[in-house]
């Protein structure tokens, strides 16, 4: 099943000069780039963003974080999109996360983790729409999709 989802490469990864490494990886596992822009995030945006941590004692700091400098924020569509870029990142800790992983290859850390993926088909939509208008999206079949999965893999 295609599936859309949100990817953010955090400041830390912006500021490392890691974004070209990232969404090369991305786009090598097969997924298709349709959304993407430099936002330096706002307050307001943090908290529509992680609205399930905003009353959690953590919160001041990932706000402080995730503000302190651009993102950039992106949206990727592909086979089981949000599970396969999950995978790719790794788990949230980069102490924690295997090599191999994007985490594991570029975090110490399990604030400064360097990207962000949605957890799920419905979280994706909801950070989407959080973060980008319909109208900046731009879905397209690459030329090569014939050759990423089997035809039934990319019905949707």
């Amino acid at each position: 099943m295609i599936e859309r989802t949100l990817v953010v490469l955090k400041p830390d990864c912006v500021q490392r000069r890691l974004v070209g490494q990232i969404l090369v990886r991305l786009e090598q596992k097969g997924l298709t780039l349709i959304a993407m822009k430099l936002v330096r995030v706002s307050p307001e945006l943090a908290k529509q963003h992680y609205q399930e941590h905003v009353e959690k004692p953590f919160y001041p700091s990932l706000e402080e974080f995730i503000t302190a400098a651009p993102v950039l924020a992106a949206v990727v569509k592909g086979p089981s999109a949000v599970k396969v870029v999950r995978n790719l990142l790794g788990p949230t800790s980069g102490v924690e996360a295997p090599p191999g992983t994007i985490r594991g290859d570029f975090s110490v850390s399990r604030q400064m983790n360097l990207v962000h993926g949605s957890d799920s088909p419905e979280s994706a939509a909801r950070e989407i729409g959080i973060w980008f208008r319909d109208e900046e999206l731009c879905p397209y079949r690459p030329d090569l999709a014939d050759w990423l999965a089997a035809a039934d893999e990319l019905s949707g």
